[in-house]
């Protein structure tokens, strides 16, 4: 399933990398710690985190990933959007806790990891 979709049906709001839309979605990470999405997290999946800065952008541009979800609202700052955009990285983000945009996310991909 493509980013596009996965975006429409949780209701996503993407904040960079409108123009990658089309990337494929294998599975899902959810982690706040980027030494665990670096030593973890799989090419293609789409990371969950409540992390905002510009680390962010440097661990899923590393790892090769589907994009970011940022969750619970929060929301990165102008230097951090902007690193992302730079990069191509996808940033979305979500009102919703991680637990349910994850949960959401499990069911859409049909449990894929």
């Amino acid at each position: 399933m493509n980013l596009k979709t996965v975006i429409e049906r949780l209701g996503l709001e993407v904040l960079t990398g409108a123009d990658h839309l089309g990337r494929e979605v294998t599975g899902g990470y959810v982690s706040d710690l980027l030494s665990d999405v670096m030593a973890n997290a799989v090419a293609g999946q789409l990371w969950l985190t409540i992390q905002t800065h510009q680390n962010v952008v440097a661990v899923a541009s590393l790892a090769n990933l589907a994009g970011v979800v940022i969750t619970s609202g929060k929301k990165p700052d102008a230097e951090t959007l902007q690193r992302a955009e730079g990069e191509g990285v996808v940033i979305m983000r979500s009102p919703y806790p991680t637990f349910r945009v994850a949960g959401e996310l499990w069911g859409l991909l049909g449990g894929a990891s």
